[in-house]
């Protein structure tokens, strides 16, 4: 069973801190009746970004279509782009649902992922150059990529789409509004590279793949990582703004951090307010904002502050680290909220020698980790929403599925799965949550983006 916040022992905390803890652990409670909402505002919203472009949660055709049936062989190339490290692979599908896979990570600088454009893309044809020569690749026909590209982008075809807008912290300039598989195939070009794009691939389309390859039947890939988003199955003739053939089964990237810019249904708060405002991307993502590992730590930061601003935690005082943005990371908390020591020595660490507070109590170490789990608790329960959101919408509730969920969060983050599948019991029935499989799927980003350029050069 998960731990709640009333296993820890609060007879050394005073009344006010009681009534103040109290007070922000509600704001993040987020009830069964408000789950149920949130998952038919999730429906609501799915159907408008099937019917129209320009829909909050974009529900955007990727071109895979088709499904795996793990006997596919080759060599492909896949590139993951979207967060600390670009990843270069090289995939060997051996079929029988088997494959090898050799790869290479490169930091991204802060630099290069708020420059120009045409910077990011030379670096990254620089990465692939130096990993085919260290590598030993070289081929006369062009080497097929599969570009895994984890930001919401238009796509007009399986290797052309046109970026939307910047999340996760890049905002290059020279971008958004322009086709980003051509502006990196240029770069290959100009340094000849002799590699093609055959594909630009969402990494939530690329899990649902990568764990097709070994279970055909995969309903969903969901990415929980740090950022949020999911891709299904759909038939297109249920796809109003689908122009192309109706008659065939196409994944759809939904998009789905950007549910609720609306606020029609997510319980934000006013730490949530406060890290929005601050971020790169204002009024935008709200549902990745509550969910994803790159904001649950600055979540619990500006409620850590307000309770030092009430005089009611660290005796009221602060420290240069905590004080600043983005300091305190979401690892931080996944630490505190497993620490069962007597002391919370785990917790003391990390808030003492990490974050230089000047000294801490028990009572102090007690507060951070109730807030810590109320805000990775809050997350895990919003996160369930959207997967039976889908199960409702494709008429598959009280069916078998499996879903397929990459990510450190999801991976690693204390009961998250645990809460997520309370989360889902609450919204479908428990006899029907049964039938929902969540399953571990490491690596879309290369094996189902290689799986995907070989669909494409096969077509």
């Amino acid at each position: 069973m998960a731990p709640t916040s009333a296993t820890i022992n609060h007879s050394n905390w005073t009344d006010a801190q009681k009534k103040a803890v109290d007070t922000i652990v509600d704001r993040f409670t987020v009830d069964g009746e408000t789950l149920k909402k949130i998952t038919d505002q999730f429906v609501v919203e799915m159907n408008k970004g099937l019917d129209q472009e320009g829909a909050t949660v974009a529900m955007i055709p990727s071109f895979v279509s088709g499904r795996c049936t793990g006997d596919e062989k080759g060599s492909f190339l896949a590139l993951d782009l979207g967060g600390t490290n670009l990843r270069v692979c090289q995939v060997n599908l051996l079929g029988g649902g088997e494959h090898t896979i050799r790869q290479q990570k490169y930091v991204v600088s802060e630099e290069l992922k708020l420059g120009p454009m045409r910077n990011l893309c030379d670096f990254i044809a620089d990465c692939v150059d130096s990993f085919l020569t260290e590598n030993g690749t070289s081929s006369q026909d062009a080497l097929q990529l599969g570009y895994t590209f984890s930001f919401p982008i238009y796509q007009s075809s399986i290797n052309r789409g046109v970026l939307k807008q910047w999340t996760k912290g890049f905002n290059c300039s020279g971008a958004v509004g322009k086709d980003v598989a051509v502006m990196l195939q240029d770069s290959f070009r100009r340094k000849n590279i002799n590699v093609n794009i055959a594909a630009i691939v969402n990494d939530t389309v690329g899990t649902l793949m990568a764990y097709a390859y070994r279970h055909p039947n995969t309903t969903m890939g969901v990415i929980m990582g740090t950022g949020f988003n999911a891709a299904y199955y759909e038939n297109m003739k249920d796809v109003k703004k689908w122009k192309g053939d109706k008659d065939q089964e196409m994944v759809i990237n939904m998009e789905c951090g950007a549910f609720d810019i609306e606020r029609r249904v997510l319980p934000m708060t006013v730490y949530d307010n406060k890290l929005d405002r601050e971020s790169i991307n204002v009024y935008q993502q709200y549902h990745e904002k509550m969910v994803a590992g790159m904001y649950l730590g600055e979540i619990t930061r500006n409620a850590l502050l307000d309770l030092i601003d009430q005089q009611l935690l660290f005796g009221g005082r602060s420290s240069k680290e905590l004080n600043k943005n983005w300091s305190f990371e979401t690892a931080y908390m996944s630490t505190i909220e497993v620490d069962e020591t007597p002391d919370l020595s785990e917790a003391a660490h990390i808030l003492e020698s990490v974050l230089n507070i000047p000294s801490t109590t028990l009572a102090d170490r007690q507060i951070v980790k109730t807030i810590c789990h109320a805000v990775g608790l809050r997350a895990a329960r919003i996160a369930a929403c959207h997967i039976a959101g889908v199960l409702r919408k494709t008429g598959k509730v009280g069916e078998e599925a499996i879903i397929a969920i990459d990510g450190s969060l999801y991976e690693f983050y204390p009961f998250f799965e645990h809460n997520m599948r309370q989360s889902m019991n609450e919204i479908l029935g428990e006899a029907d949550s049964a039938k929902v499989k969540f399953d571990l799927a490491r690596d879309g980003s290369g094996l189902g983006a290689a799986i995907i350029a070989m669909m494409a050069a096969k077509k």
